[in-house]
């Protein structure tokens, strides 16, 4: 396959031999739904044979990473929490980072609130100093109007991710940035910060997670405007893979180029040497 602006399936730089950590998204990418792309399991088993190491780095906030090492394992793979970086974890990073001790109004699932409560942080209801809002699958209109109105107060409002649609075997879902349009609407204000992909801080938060250089780190995802702005803007390289949302199309059209297109990753592992 080749295109005007690609080649496919090709390493003609060695991009790939520089890095030593691929962070690699989930769905569209190494599964779909509750199946494996074809090849992913032996890329990533190709990854570890060649001395290199992954993650699985997600923008997903609707569950932590013991819901996803569980769905590994149902899949096939066992790996442990420190291959799951989520957008969830990232926000918790980032809010004792510069939130300490502040008591935080979370619109989130119940896995998440946990996930918040057992780092440490400060869930409050009523009186909140912070306005984290995530993709709550357990959204009702009661909960609309009470971080409406704290967002409307002025509080600080800071989000997991910006994704506006979350993709499922029978199509898409809203996401967080369907969550963001409806604040907006009535409460005039998007998010003071957006922590997960394409945004630095959750690029911050990886590599305290993997302890590597940026120049090491090969972002692998099936969006432009997540996952492969995330690596070009932030100093990682960038592999779009065509097994999900974008196309060859897209990427031609996108002001966001990746370092190198696959078609999935099973095409990567000849490059794994």
């Amino acid at each position: 396959m080749k295109s005007n602006l690609f080649e496919i399936n090709k390493d003609p730089e060695g991009i790939l031999s520089q890095v030593k950590c691929f962070a690699l998204d989930m769905d569209g990418t190494i599964y779909l739904g509750e199946r494996w792309i074809e090849g992913a399991k032996a890329f990533l088993e190709r990854i570890e044979a060649s001395g290199r190491s992954y993650v699985f780095v997600t923008n997903n906030s609707s569950k932590n990473a013991a819901v996803y090492v569980e769905k590994l394992k149902r899949m096939g793979l066992s790996v442990g929490e420190e291959k799951i970086v989520t957008s969830g974890q990232a926000t918790i990073h980032y809010l004792k980072q510069q939130f300490p001790g502040r008591r935080v109004f979370l619109l989130g699932n119940t896995l998440l609130r946990e996930e918040f409560s057992q780092a440490g942080i400060l869930l409050e209801e009523d009186n909140p100093d912070v306005v984290v809002t995530a993709f709550d699958t357990s959204l009702d209109y009661q909960k609309m109007c009470k971080v409406c109105d704290f967002v409307r107060a002025g509080l600080p409002y800071l989000a997991t991710h910006p994704d506006y649609n979350c993709p499922t075997e029978d199509g898409f879902i809203p996401d967080a940035g369907a969550i963001h349009a409806f604040i907006h609407a009535s409460a005039f204000r998007y998010p003071d910060r957006v922590i997960g992909k394409p945004n630095e801080d959750i690029i911050e938060y990886l590599t305290i997670r993997v302890n590597e250089e940026r120049d090491h780190i090969a972002m692998v995802g099936d969006r432009l405007y997540t996952d492969i702005a995330a690596g070009r803007n932030h100093g990682l390289k960038s592999v779009l893979v065509l097994s999900g949302e974008a196309s060859l199309a897209d990427a031609e059209c996108s002001e966001v180029k990746p370092h190198l297109i696959f078609s999935s990753v099973r095409e990567m592992i000849p490059f794994l040497l």
